[in-house]
């Protein structure tokens, strides 16, 4: 299964079209709100300007998961300009913005399609010189000769570009157009493999989403997306139906679909014809969101849409136990998020218990590294772990990881008290992805550390389940 990036062009497009300008305060909380949702790269508008220069070079010391991705002419000032803003940045990439389309070159770079030929690798290698990630975006390839592109394309990749940017800037691409230009390319451009290939698709005529998925299906493996605006399709939009239909074209994102809806529901955004967008950000800790509203009136296709809505993928089965369990619950109360989570984790899936925890030790205070000793069941054998993290909970997460051999990317984590008191009985909630699915697991303690270990257990343990099942032939 192919693994597909997403690069994000909100706040590179803020920074150039007045209709959809942010502030600098704002820019900073959207590119720490894409890191957090695992963003490939966030793509930054050129560094030329003073403040788009101090922006880009704030978020190079802030962000450290995602490439922050500088825009540039193919000139060595502006070149230059990239690489001194993004020289402390964990993960920098320069994009060099070509025009490829006869009318283009001539009006933006004053060059004909030969110089441009000529030119372009130098400074491609230029670039080269100062990061090791260069990408070299193609404006308006729609509208130009694809036989040029493609000569073009060989000559930058020669140069040492990693990333070639294919845009139907004019939004004029239908998806067969699409694939068939990304065929095109991968057919006749010598080394073509050594570069990522990644298009931008306009959405203007609400055609980017399908014409993005062409292009995946031809072969590309990097897609341009957008909060707002019609220059890429939707983030929100793309995620959701790679989420839903990337197994059946056999490609797969990083992104933590429970969390990427969260944190998208954090951020408000109001469009309108004069008054471009105002943005509002909830603080996290502080969250309040709760769009899930049922009763008991609700029939199970609405709760299946609500069980999608949080990120988890099930089986009829236990889309009908939930039900079930619903049923039950809402005769009671109304169902928001957490009920829903809680319901989910248990009636779905539950298994027979593969791992099960004989004991723990867990040392911690505030002048030691906290550690966690544990030991667990499996098939009648003990099995013991012991690690250190940055706190009692993560520790023993990790120690659990020690005995089962294998990391699981943890989407979501709670903990909250059910009883009252100094031992007020704690609940647990884990929830642990694995090839992209979403698992979860309760646990319930008096002691928040053991709850926490039970729910991650629990979590794991269905998993475990799973992949013995797929590895049971028909």
């Amino acid at each position: 299964m192919n693994k597909i990036f997403i690069a994000d062009s909100t706040i590179a497009v803020s920074s150039i079209n007045n209709a959809f300008s942010m502030s600098f305060k704002e820019k900073m909380e959207v590119a720490k709100r894409l890191e957090k949702i695992k963003v490939n790269v966030i793509e930054m508008p050129k560094a030329v300007e003073k403040t788009d220069a101090l922006l880009v070079k704030s978020l190079a010391s802030m962000i450290k998961e995602s490439i922050i991705s500088v825009a540039c002419a193919p000139d060595k000032t502006e070149i230059d300009a990239a690489a001194g803003a993004v020289k402390n940045a964990k993960n920098a990439r320069i994009r060099i913005l070509v025009p490829t389309s006869p009318v283009q070159m001539e009006y933006i770079l004053k060059a004909k399609p030969k110089a441009v030929l000529e030119k372009l690798p130098e400074s491609v290698s230029y670039a080269k010189s100062l990061v090791n990630d260069v990408e070299v975006s193609f404006i308006d390839t729609s509208r130009s000769e694809k036989e040029f592109v493609a000569k073009l394309t060989k000559c930058v990749i020669d140069a040492g570009a990693t990333v070639i940017d294919f845009c139907d800037t004019a939004g004029t691409w239908l998806p067969e157009e699409t694939s068939d230009f990304v065929k095109y390319i991968r057919e006749n451009v010598e080394g073509i493999d050594k570069a990522v290939i990644s298009v931008t698709c306009s959405d203007e005529i609400r055609l980017g989403n399908a014409n993005s998925v062409a292009a995946i299906k031809a072969g590309a493996t990097q897609v341009k997306t957008t909060l707002v605006g019609k220059n890429a399709p939707k983030i929100g939009h793309f995620v959701n139906l790679i989420s839903e239909k990337g197994e059946a074209i056999e490609v797969s994102i990083d992104i933590p679909r429970a969390e990427f809806n969260k944190t998208l529901r954090q951020m408000t955004w109001i469009e309108g014809e004069n008054q471009g967008i105002k943005i509002t950000f909830e603080e996290e800790e502080k969250e309040k969101t709760d769009d899930l509203n049922l009763d008991e009136t609700a029939d199970i296709s609405k709760v299946i849409k609500a069980i999608k809505k949080l990120g988890y993928d099930l089986s009829d089965d236990d889309n009908a136990k939930v039900y079930k369990e619903f049923k039950r619950v809402s005769e009671k109360k109304k169902i928001g998020t957490k009920e829903m989570e809680a319901i989910i984790a248990t009636a779905a899936l539950q298994v027979p218990a593969t791992y099960q925890l004989v004991d723990f030790v867990i040392n911690s205070g505030n002048i030691i590294t906290p550690t966690a000793h544990i030991t667990l069941e499996k098939e009648g054998n003990e099995l013991k772990g012991l690690s250190s993290g940055d706190g009692p909970i993560a520790a023993a997460f990790l120690a659990v990881e020690m005995i089962v051999g294998h990391h699981y990317e943890l989407d979501d984590f709670q903990i909250q008290s059910v009883t009252e008191g100094s031992e007020a009985v704690g609940n647990a909630l884990v929830k642990l992805r694995s090839n992209g699915k979403l698992y979860s697991g309760n646990g319930i303690s008096t002691d928040i550390i053991g709850a926490s270990i039970r729910a991650y257990l629990n979590a794991l343990n269905k998993i475990v389940y799973d992949e013995k099942q797929e590895k049971i032939p028909d």
